[in-house]
């Protein structure tokens, strides 16, 4: 929508379309509330967000670009639009979230000549920086007209269109949403080793970095790396909001650690602990003793209660735990630190055997084609609800009553005066000045293309969160996930693979170690390795981009001198799933509209009815009375891959478990609780 067609009047105006604030632009939509929903950038989900290795190249030249570049504030256009009795508060128009970004290429630069015979030469060409942004400007700007999703509504038009389309046919057999049915082992064997999503690997084929560009709308790289627990709030809020039908995910098939110079399989569930080859007899029957107490430690206070103060660690070594057993709970299945307190570790514990078993042997799944994936859904059933979006369109200033000291209105950058009730701002644009401190947290990331798993197996189509150690006292614990081409993140033949972990230092510091330790990086780019047989046995770096992202997840409303209507949403953390940014979106919600539920489920399609080109309602935009045949076979026709749901209204608990007690493929069957 065109800024001069903009309405003058919204109860809720966001800036910034992360995660946060997509689900509090989702949930504010779906009870009715008229949305504003802006973006200063040219995609969706701000630092949650996912790109083609192209259009990464682009972000990459826009961030050296905008250090360079001194960004002057008009304030003349928005001064002449503040009246008597009113007070501005200007907006950031930089974004200085991350920093210390670097990037190295290992892979060949050479043109493959066997490809240019077969093809012309304009099929690829040698590109730089430069060439890449222009080319995926161009791929963006005619990406931004398609939408995704299975439901369609009048209201469609204004929904977030996908920055990374990819052509190819999604996989199906080994992708589902959430609340699919299970098969057999037998069948998900059978897929695995036939499914034509495993294409044959070719000998020994060297990738060049022209490759990657020419494959680059293959990937789906994420600037943040998140899975999501199968008893998280955000599965429990994809589930309840109806909003799971506009992805697919699939489950992290195994566990890793890194141990004396090896990757090993950590084991989770009662098979792997007595399965596992690491751990001696004594050893099994320790973890299995201590893993069963973690269940229910709450009815056991005496166990623990000398260690509440303590470390989870001390707790550990006082249970008699070898440093082996150690090491596998405190990194690899509570996933905390060497300074958690007990009580937190037990807890972290716990909620990691529960979510055992819901949709497969671990306890997470991931979005197919990335994370960014997710923000989109949330801003596509805004959209659906009337929710109006513009990307590459921001606020210059706040607009405030002298009187009451709240947001009556804002100023966006084209000079339109728009007025609000309430105001929703990602913390990105927030001026130094309106802070109460300016020292922040921050988190390390890397983000590798390599040519092999870290540890091959029958079956290479799998994902694998992988925990390291701290390699030395003063060098944090680093989580890795790899991710492989059917998790449709990545070209066949590569593996996607993401570092994170908070910082110490900047990116390169604290992770370049941890790279070299696991992967084989050439000196000279497509140099073959050749220090011996455990370097070559090593998976080649082929990409490599670190930088740090302010971790802003421990401020709240008091780290703020703003309006008590306007609402900041942090960014990312450093933790491995995404509950923070989905309690927050909540909270953020409940002050809003303290008397709404918050995110009800939306309606399937075959429940929706149409007058015209627009769906009545109130509010939501449907009606479950009657619909006539024709719309009838209209939202059959847009809904026939998902199951129809009993009622619109939110299920019962009993319901609920129904619906999510359903493992999809590539899973096996969840466990009775």
């Amino acid at each position: 929508m065109a800024a001069e067609e903009l309405p003058s009047q919204f109860d809720v105006v966001i800036l910034g379309t992360g995660l946060t604030e997509s689900v509090i632009a989702a949930a504010c939509s779906r009870v009715g509330q008229s949305v504003l929903h802006l973006d200063r950038r040219n995609y969706y989900a701000g630092n949650w967000a996912s790109f083609s290795f192209n259009g990464l190249l682009s972000w990459i030249e826009e961030y050296k670009n905008q250090q360079e570049v001194q960004i002057t504030e008009s304030e003349q256009v928005w001064r002449s639009l503040i009246d008597e009795g009113e007070d501005a508060v200007p907006l950031s128009a930089l974004d200085s979230s991350v920093s210390n970004l670097e990037v190295f290429c290992y892979a060949s630069k050479e043109e493959e000549k066997e490809e240019e015979t077969k093809a012309p030469l304009t099929s690829f060409q040698p590109v730089n920086a430069e060439t890449v942004s222009e080319e995926t400007n161009s791929d963006s700007t005619e990406a931004q007209d398609t939408v995704t999703g299975d439901d369609t509504t009048a209201s469609d038009a204004q929904t977030p269109k996908q920055e990374h389309e990819v052509s190819e046919p999604k996989e199906e057999q080994h992708t589902s949403d959430i609340s699919e049915p299970s098969q057999s082992q037998e069948e998900k064997e059978s897929q695995l080793i036939s499914s034509p999503a495993d294409p044959p690997v070719e000998v020994e084929k060297k990738i060049t970095y022209q490759k990657l560009v020419k494959e680059g709308r293959r990937f789906n790289i994420d600037l943040v790396s998140k899975l999501m627990y199968s008893r998280g709030a955000l599965v429990d809020l994809l589930i309840k909001s109806n909003v799971s039908r506009y992805a697919e995910f699939k489950n992290i098939g195994r566990i890793l650690t890194y141990r004396n110079g090896k990757v090993e399989q950590v084991p989770c569930s009662r098979a792997d602990v007595f399965a596992s080859k690491q751990l001696s007899v004594v050893e099994k029957r320790m973890l299995m003793k201590f893993l069963t107490f973690c269940l229910d430690f709450e009815q056991h206070p005496e166990e623990y209660q000398d260690y509440t103060e303590k470390p989870f660690r001390e707790f550990l070594k006082n249970k008699k735990l070898t440093e082996n057993l150690q090491d596998f709970i405190l990194h690899s299945i509570a996933l905390v630190t060497q300074l958690t307190l007990t009580e937190e570790g037990l807890r972290a514990t716990q909620h990691f055997l529960r979510c055992l078993g819901r949709y497969g042997n671990t306890p997470f799944l991931f979005t197919l084609y990335g994370l960014g994936e997710i923000p989109q859904c949330f801003c596509r059933m805004c959209a659906v609800f009337g929710g109006i979006y513009c990307l590459r369109h921001s606020v210059e200033c706040l607009v405030v009553d002298k009187g009451s000291n709240k947001v009556k209105a804002v100023i966006d950058t084209r000079g339109q005066r728009i007025s609000c009730s309430h105001f929703v701002v990602e913390d990105s644009y927030i001026r130094d000045e309106q802070r109460q401190s300016t020292t922040y947290r921050q988190i390390s990331r890397a983000v590798l293309i390599t040519d092999r798993s870290v540890l091959p197996s029958e079956s290479d189509q799998q994902i694998s969160l992988v925990t390291i150690p701290p390699l030395d006292s003063s060098a944090p614990a680093v989580r890795m996930v790899e991710l492989c081409s059917s998790s449709m993140t990545c070209m066949p033949g590569t593996y996607l693979v993401h570092l994170t972990c908070s910082s110490s230092g900047t990116a390169q510091e604290d992770l370049a170690p941890v790279v070299s330790q696991l992967f084989h990086v050439s000196t000279i780019p497509g140099e073959e390795p050749s220090e011996g047989a455990e370097e070559r046995s090593k998976p080649a770096v082929l990409w490599v981009m670190y930088f740090n992202m302010r971790d802003t997840s421990a401020l709240d409303s008091s780290s703020y001198s703003l309006p008590s209507n306007v609402h900041v949403c942090t960014g990312p953390d450093s933790s491995l799933c995404s509950d923070h940014s989905i309690k927050l979106a909540e909270s953020v919600f409940r002050h809003i509209l303290p008397d709404e539920e918050f995110c009800p489920p939306a309606p399937n399609p075959e429940d929706i009815i149409y007058d015209g080109d627009a769906p009545q309602a109130e509010g939501p935009g449907f009606d479950q009375s009657t619909n006539s045949e024709a719309d009838k076979s209209q939202a059959e026709e847009e809904g026939a891959s998902h199951e129809k749901s009993p009622s619109t209204e939110s299920p019962e608990p009993a319901e609920m478990d129904r619906v999510t007690q359903q493992a999809p493929p590539d899973t096996t069957p969840p466990s009775e609780e």
